[in-house]
């Protein structure tokens, strides 16, 4: 760690992580080709971000990860310069692009918005949640079991953000949806490595099912609890990471 800012994680190389855990990028499939390109661009490689398949503190070169991904370097420019208004790039004239390295202070704070802000909408979703509601996270604790017997880092990760994005949208207040969902994409590099750890992925499926059991029963303190001890648990995690 260099000026409090970390570059790869204490138990692993990111990079070496990031291109074990996922094939390599085989462009699109078909049925996405009618989005427009830029589009396309800046969903892959965000993903790329995410999973850590470009790595924090990874220098990336506009016309190989274009070449990459099968497409020209405008559609690819325009994605890197969204990217970076989301904060997961930085972009410097004449000393090129940069994935955002992940500051532990900048970590924290994310984790304290997210505690206060999923705290309020799952309870909200308490009050609010539907029989379809539980369909859907049923369905998704279901495919999360399944994930955990094969060890699908990437499909955890996923189905993390499909659990909270039912509670955001059973909250019935759609702006929690963009702000959870950025708060989460944000911190998930660390979530994606965290989860490599096979005792943590075995207590996310535990403090999921007790969020569930609380909403299924309407109980919004239980839920609350729920859900701060699951992000605290979270929390907990990432600093023992990141040595602090």
């Amino acid at each position: 760690m260099a000026g409090g800012v970390m570059r790869v994680p204490v138990t692993k190389s990111a990079r070496w992580l990031a291109r074990a855990a996922v094939p390599a990028p085989g462009g699109y499939p078909k049925e996405a080709r009618a989005v427009p390109l830029k589009d396309q661009a800046y969903e892959i490689i965000r993903h790329h971000i995410i999973i850590c398949r470009f790595a924090p503190g990874e220098k990336l070169n506009e016309a190989q990860v274009a070449e990459s991904l099968g497409l020209s370097r405008m559609p690819v420019r325009h994605a890197l310069a969204r990217l970076r208004l989301e904060g997961l790039v930085t972009i410097r004239p004449r000393k090129g692009i940069e994935v955002r390295p992940i500051d532990p202070v900048e970590l924290l704070q994310i984790i304290e918005a997210r505690t206060v802000n999923e705290c309020h909408a799952v309870r909200l979703a308490a009050a609010r949640f539907t029989a379809e509601d539980t369909a859907a996270i049923d369905d998704v604790l279901r495919h999360t079991e399944a994930a955990l017997e094969r060890h699908d880092t990437e499909a955890l990760m996923l189905l993390d953000k499909s659990f909270h994005a039912i509670i955001a949208q059973a909250s019935g207040n759609t702006v929690f949806l963009d702000i959870l969902g950025n708060l989460h994409d944000r911190a998930v590099r660390f979530w994606f490595i965290s989860l490599e750890q096979q005792t943590h992925q075995g207590s996310v499926v535990q403090e999921h099912r007790a969020i569930r059991d609380a909403l299924v029963a309407h109980d919004a303190e239980a839920a609350e609890a729920a859900m701060a001890h699951h992000i605290a648990a979270f929390r907990r995690n990432v600093m023992l990471l990141i040595g602090q």
